[in-house]
């Protein structure tokens, strides 16, 4: 079962949260523990991704933690309250903060204010030298990446209410309630900021939508797929993954539901096909990149969702969100293999072992360096040569 999908599922008009056995029911339907992860094959990489530097943040398990980068900087952090800037070039810590509590996941920052949430949901803020400046407790659980731009920290809480705060003070300055479904994923659901202006994100329901960072205000919502089968749990139909952007053109996926691309703007999708991912999707140019939940990963046209080509060299080795990059696909997989697979048609050119644990956060594409993170805290940065 994918680390990230060792996740309850809640129902929200009872407030009972079922775990164990219903756990399974939903997140192994596609990567079952009685499959096998394919063996990996011996490759002569076409590539070589070298180290750069290699520093130990912290474990991040059982949760799924995203490094991120803002200027000149990569901030991460870990599951016992460990918080790092660290220097993109070098990796050399510039400071390290010891928050108050326990953390539910990576941090936000526009490289001036950087926030945490707790795992009793409290938000603590820092300044660009790591000093606390505020913090404010919500009364909720968030398991979704804060977002801070345009002076704003943007906070997902689990019962799907987005908040607004200024980043300065901690005051609150929107809000913006969803209302959830009967039965939904207990996840973190992805935030992709655009140009610090807009949010983009899935919500239950097969359907994802975009809201201003200003004032919260919802400014387009488009289902991507809808709920088929009899029980509820059949019924699961969420956009959990953070969608991807590349021009004009917006795509997503739903847990037991659909793929689709479509115009930034509107939201107006193009095409959508049949397709279940809870990992996200990646974007070149003109395709679109996802793995389902038994690792097959596919590539599709932006344009009309004609499908290029499919992989099955990693299937049920639990593949983690993607990054489209160059001419390869970056992705790691349970056992903390990152593979680089060729846009073009599927092949495999290059392999690293990254790490022993789980790597189930995107790779990330900076200052001519891939950057990965496992969740058991080795953060990494290589140069493709």
């Amino acid at each position: 079962m994918k680390t990230e999908l060792k996740r309850s599922i809640t129902r929200f008009g009872t407030g009972l949260l079922f775990a164990g056995a219903l756990v399974m029911l939903a997140a192994c339907s596609g990567n079952d523990r009685a499959h096998k992860p394919a063996e990996l094959a011996p490759i002569t990489n076409k590539f070589d991704l070298a180290p750069t530097w290699s520093v130990n943040v912290g474990s991040s398990e059982p949760f799924n933690f995203h490094p991120l980068v803002a200027g000149d900087a990569v901030y991460t952090s870990s599951k016992n309250g460990n918080l790092y800037k660290i220097d993109l070039q070098t990796g050399v810590t510039v400071w390290k903060v010891s928050v108050p509590e326990d953390l539910s996941v990576g941090p936000g920052s526009d490289g001036q204010t950087t926030v945490v949430v707790s795992t009793k949901g409290t938000v603590y803020a820092y300044d660009q030298a790591g000093a606390p400046i505020w913090n404010l407790n919500l009364g909720s659980e968030v398991l979704t990446e804060p977002v801070v731009a345009s002076g704003v920290v943007v906070i997902r809480t689990l019962d799907s209410r987005f908040i607004g705060l200024d980043a300065l003070t901690g005051a609150r300055r929107w809000n913006y309630q969803r209302l959830q479904s009967t039965l939904s994923l207990r996840v973190g659901y992805g935030m992709l900021p655009i140009n610090n202006e807009v949010i983009v994100t899935g919500f239950t329901g097969g359907r994802f939508g975009m809201l201003a960072i200003a004032n919260g205000g919802l400014i387009w919502e488009t289902p991507v797929s809808f709920p088929k089968g009899f029980s509820e749990i059949e019924r699961l139909n969420d956009v959990t993954a953070r969608p991807s952007i590349d021009g004009e053109a917006l795509c997503a996926v739903s847990y037991q539901g659909r793929i689709g691309c479509g115009l930034a703007r509107t939201g107006a999708l193009m095409w959508f096909k049949d397709f279940s991912s809870y990992t996200g999707t990646a974007q070149s140019t003109e395709m679109v990149f996802a793995a389902n939940e038994k690792s097959q990963v596919s590539a599709f046209a932006t344009k009309d969702g004609s499908l290029i080509w499919e992989s099955t060299k990693l299937m049920y080795r639990n593949v983690g969100e993607p990054l489209a990059i160059g001419r390869a696909v970056f992705m790691g997989d349970s056992e903390g293999f990152v593979h680089a697979i060729s846009q073009s048609n599927g092949e495999i050119l290059a392999r690293i072992r990254h790490d022993s644990s789980p790597i189930s956060a995107a790779p990330i594409a900076a200052g001519g360096l891939i950057l990965i993170q496992s969740q058991g805290g080795k953060l990494a940065a290589y140069s493709p040569k």
